[in-house]
């Protein structure tokens, strides 16, 4: 990887490796070319939801429908916009009826190396991952049933779960086919991307500089590791355990005592683009997140090890918060589809 670190980067491609990326021989094929930065033998596509042309159409447009929540009004690229960095630049959600969740919306891009999925881990895949947000009351506040019945009502999604299923639409074709387009939000060729790959001109100093506090004293890399830039595990730093109701992250699906308030790593990738920033949002800006690292985060029963203050002066400050938006992915650009009519056109 040109000038990176590769000691401790290799373990979390290791992780990540479980599969490699799939072709169908049913419908149209669907070879994914990943941009600069990322790792193809890292991709994890499962044997029984290959990529195809028609599936991931088919998720597209699911993905943009709000017709899968109850009153018709949220869709995934609600919470997950395109132009919002596939977040939705609020501290926490807001589902239907104006309901606000509890934690910040992860981003959506890159989720082909990545299995477990949510803040807490609790979807064991992007199949799994999709259908939890229909159901959730505060989030799209339906019924699997439901939304089944209404994409039913549709011509067009009928014709097209026939197409590329053989089936009438089903809740499994649902995940797949969301899963599927998610699979295709790939987020590289970054200014850092290129300066791996030998264009020392890519990082300005000030950049170079925060990269070299990134891969040392700042030890940001004990957990944004590897091409990914995460470990895809869980840790407690602190967040929100002085707030009179302390989210218990990831205890929540182990009941572990040493996973309370654990949450796992997100990507660095485009960073810039999805604040504001934690799972709980708490975090406003990018400054604000190296202040907070730089203080030690929030002392509690759990604390990570790794944390610590860093005592980093203000120009060391403002160069790692120049290369984290250097991580910023220029080519990641998805236009809303145009969605199936309810009825068809009158003759």
């Amino acid at each position: 990887m040109g000038r990176w670190i590769h000691g401790i980067l290799i373990t979390a491609a290791l992780l990540l490796i479980g599969g490699f990326l799939s072709r169908s021989v049913a419908q149209g094929p669907y070879k994914l070319k990943l941009p600069l930065g990322l790792q193809e033998e890292a991709a994890y596509i499962p044997p029984d939801n290959p990529l195809t042309i028609e599936k991931i159409d088919l998720g597209r447009q699911l993905y943009f429908d709000g017709r899968l929540s109850a009153d018709g009004t949220v869709s995934c690229a609600t919470c997950h916009a395109p132009d919002k960095g596939f977040s939705d630049s609020r501290p926490t959600s807001v589902g239907i009826r104006g309901q606000v969740g509890e934690r910040n919306a992860p981003v959506v891009f890159n989720r082909l190396f990545s299995r477990e999925q949510f803040w807490d881990g609790r979807a064991a895949s992007l199949e799994e991952q999709a259908l939890g947000p229909i159901q959730n009351p505060i989030e799209m506040g339906n019924t699997l049933d439901g939304a089944v019945a209404t994409l039913s009502a549709i011509p067009g999604y009928r014709k097209q779960f026939k197409q590329v299923f053989g089936t009438d639409v089903t809740a499994a074709g649902v995940a797949k086919a969301i899963a599927a387009f998610e699979r295709t939000l790939l987020c590289g060729n970054t200014a850092f991307d290129r300066y791996e790959d030998g264009d020392d001109s890519a990082l300005s100093e000030s950049e170079q500089r925060g990269l070299e506090l990134f891969q040392g004293r700042a030890n940001c890399l004990r957990c944004h590791t590897g091409f990914a830039f995460t470990d895809e595990r869980y840790h407690n730093i602190g967040v929100g355990v002085d707030k009179p109701n302390p989210d218990p992250g990831r205890y929540k699906i182990t009941k572990k005592e040493s996973d309370k308030g654990a949450f796992k790593t997100p990507t660095l990738r485009d960073i810039a683009a999805s604040g504001p920033y934690f799972h709980d949002g708490s975090a406003q800006t990018l400054e604000d997140v190296v202040e907070f690292y730089d203080k030690g985060g929030i002392k509690n029963p759990n604390l990570s090890t790794d944390m610590k203050r860093l005592l980093l002066t203000t120009p060391e400050k403002a160069d790692l918060v120049a290369f984290l938006k250097s991580l910023s992915c220029p080519d990641l650009k998805v236009a809303a589809p145009v969605l199936p009519p309810t009825s068809p056109p009158s003759p």
